[in-house]
């Protein structure tokens, strides 16, 4: 049965909400997804910008754990080099308890250097940080106690208490799109979590990678790949599309700037070389263009017209998770919950016998 998440992205790009009633509106669409029936929810990490502002989503989602009932609880990242391990380790079994094991840990290494910068800490040290952040934690969360030797989080060996409730594994993802990722995500053991920004067909390399290298690496078939995506759903196939072309360009113009996606820095930091090839890519091709390609990769239209995207990917990809970003670029939260009704209604229970 194919699992059907939602992710919370926290922008706020409406022109008259302030940052409080964005956030009451981003909690309205947590607790209708939970009534609907999506059978997972997911928050980003973000800060210092209106593109999108969820410091802590540990700390969010288990406020939403006390405001639903059945969805499980994710995290789309936590962006280890910004957190001390120990904290993560601790507030992730904490989130599991409160949640009834609905905890879902999701991992990243961030890519802006508008965040990097207030931290205080190189972009250059982010693979570094991440992957011994990352070992630190997941042997954590299945011991109940931490330590660590490395040059970043020295950490003496300590009991955690609260004690974890039950092993993570088979809940642990990993953001990943570059070759240095993919190695990290599979030695992991993760989940890989992608965010779509380009057709599926293209993606097929880096996804074929981590296929291949999972089995070899862990000896067994790997978890379904976590697909993330922009969605809106409407009877109209013309107000769909006009609707999602005003507000997925928003959105990515927002992307751009907020990440430097454009950008010739990318080049010189140790770690991110991948994403200058990108950002090369993005300048030859101007920006107009590159919105309208990313617009393109979104889920658009009417419950039909979404329903016929979603087999394209599963002949594509074969075996996935969903999870889709109903709230972007400014859109009012009423259009956001009515699309996210459409689709829990019409696109849902066919999307679920979708098979490999």
């Amino acid at each position: 049965m194919l699992h059907v998440g939602v992710n919370l992205g926290f922008g706020n790009l409406h022109e008259k909400l302030t940052d409080e009633e964005m956030f009451q509106g981003e909690l309205g669409l947590a607790e209708l997804a939970d009534r609907l029936g999506y059978d997972s929810l997911w928050a980003v990490e973000h800060h210092f910008d209106d593109y999108a502002m969820c410091p802590d989503n540990v700390l969010l989602l288990a406020h939403v754990a006390g405001r639903t009932e059945r969805l499980r609880l994710g995290t789309g990242a936590v962006i280890l080099p910004w957190n001390d391990p120990l904290r993560v380790a601790e507030k992730m079994i904490m989130l599991d308890i409160v949640s009834g094991g609905r905890a879902l840990f999701g991992m990243g290494r961030g890519l802006s250097r508008t965040e990097y910068a207030p931290f205080r800490i190189p972009m250059s040290e982010a693979r570094g940080r991440f992957d011994e952040a990352a070992a630190m934690i997941l042997e954590a969360l299945e011991t109940g106690y931490i330590e660590g030797d490395g040059p970043y989080y020295p950490q003496p060996r300590a009991r955690l208490r609260p004690s974890p409730r039950e092993s993570f594994k088979g809940r642990v993802y990993c953001v990943a799109g570059s070759p240095d990722s993919i190695t990290s995500c599979v030695d992991l053991g993760a989940a890989l979590m992608t965010i779509v920004t380009r057709p599926i067909p293209d993606l097929m390399p880096v996804f074929d990678s981590y296929r291949e290298r999972f089995r070899a690496a862990q000896g067994t078939e790997p978890p379904p790949i976590s697909v993330n995506v922009n969605m809106y759903c409407h009877e109209d196939a013309a107000v769909a599309k006009e609707r999602a072309r005003e507000y997925i360009g928003t959105f990515f113009f927002s992307n751009v700037r907020h990440y430097e996606m454009a950008g010739e820095h990318f080049a010189d930091i140790e770690g991110y070389q991948r994403y200058a090839e990108t950002a090369k890519v993005m300048r030859e091709a101007g920006l107009e263009k590159s919105a309208a390609d990313y617009a393109e990769c979104a889920l658009v239209g009417t419950p039909d017209q979404i329903m016929a995207r979603l087999r394209e990917i599963r002949d594509a990809l074969g075996d996935f998770q969903l999870v889709v970003l109903p709230s972007f670029g400014g859109m009012p939260y009423d259009q956001a919950e009515k699309s996210l009704e459409l689709f829990a209604r019409e696109v849902l229970p066919a999307a679920r016998e979708l098979r490999p």
